[in-house]
């Protein structure tokens, strides 16, 4: 079943996130009017200063009745927001991940429905796949639930809830994409990437750690997430993975583009998880962000070769592409820079 392509409104959750502002961004350029789903009007003002086209709503997740009046008049929701386990600030962080994630998500595609809306696009993960080290990975490669982190389970019984509604609502459209590791600009989050690329520019990365990743430009994502929109079969799944990288080879590229010098030392595991447990127990006296935590190590571990991504399907489906990473990592260097971050 394909969808009807004149689309003219659009309401993006999570809005000032790494791909939410991106997808409002590239959405505006295509003439759509959007409404804007915020946590903070400061902080969407921010985003969005001198950007016409773009309505504000202050709303939250966790709280999906409060703007659900807000849907109405909106071709297509692209739901973006998530709850991502605070994934750098250490701890377990299930209660919220239900809420938010899975719980939210149902609700959001309810209110959607009722709000008159019959279109809707699934910010999915790369976490809800699995597969054979070094082996390619599609869109059929499902992960189990027992198989699953807390964050992986969230974004899995979230998708899950959006199949579940359309296969009791034959006239909903509902299309799920999957993102891998997003980079790129205006991360004022700053999200893990974001947070990535500070400590290797500002030297606090103390050695190379193990483990591999899918890293993908945010704004490829976010014109994904519109093909998906215009062209989506409904009821799938479209790997928006990126580019398969290991640490050994993004953290001297990232060095090389920022003109910094990057550590070649390989942490042994050990260490990492020492070095993990410590910058917890700094996360929770200060409240600050870290780059690593015991959950991310574990998950380095299990998921090291995990990152081959077979983008097929979305190639032909979406004719989806990606920019060279090069150009990605100079660009969300670049804007940190000129936001005086290093």
């Amino acid at each position: 079943m394909k969808i009807d392509p004149q689309l003219k409104s659009a309401f993006v959750t999570g809005a000032t996130g790494l791909l939410g502002n991106n997808l409002v961004r590239e959405l505006i350029g295509r003439g759509f009017a959007v409404k804007a789903l915020v946590r903070s009007l400061y902080k969407g003002q921010q985003q969005f200063r001198g950007l016409e086209g773009v309505e504000l709503v202050l709303g939250d997740m966790a709280d999906v009745s409060a703007f659900a009046d807000q849907l109405r008049g909106c071709d297509v929701v692209f739901h973006t927001a998530a709850f991502f386990r605070d994934n750098y600030k250490g701890g377990s962080h299930w209660k919220e991940l239900k809420r938010i994630n899975v719980d939210g998500t149902r609700s959001l595609i309810e209110q959607a429905y009722g709000a008159g809306i019959r279109h809707f696009v699934q910010t999915s993960s790369i976490a809800v796949l699995n597969g054979e080290a070094g082996a390619p990975i599609d869109e059929s490669c499902l992960r189990e639930l027992d198989d699953a982190d807390d964050y992986y389970r969230s974004k899995k019984l979230a998708d899950q809830a959006v199949l579940h509604f359309l296969a009791g609502h034959p006239d909903m459209h509902a299309s799920l994409v999957l993102p891998g590791w997003m980079w790129g600009p205006a991360d004022i989050g700053p999200t893990s990437s974001g947070q990535f690329v500070n400590d290797v520019v500002l030297g606090k990365l103390p050695g190379l750690v193990p483990g591999s990743f899918s890293v993908v430009d945010a704004r490829d994502v976010a014109q994904a997430h519109i093909a998906a929109a215009l062209h989506g079969q409904r009821g799938e799944r479209y790997l928006a993975a990126g580019r398969h990288m290991t640490m050994q080879q993004l953290v001297p590229l990232l060095g090389k583009i920022a003109g910094v010098k990057t550590p070649v030392r390989k942490l042994p595991l050990p260490l990492l998880y020492v070095l993990a447990a410590a910058q917890e127990l700094y996360a929770r006296i200060t409240g600050r962000p870290i780059l690593l935590g015991l959950a991310t190590v574990r998950l380095m571990v299990k998921e090291a070769g995990r990152s081959h991504f077979n983008h097929a399907k979305s190639e032909r489906e979406l004719a989806l592409k990606f920019r060279p990473l090069e150009q990605t990592v100079a660009d969300t260097v670049a804007w940190y820079r000129s936001h005086g971050r290093f």
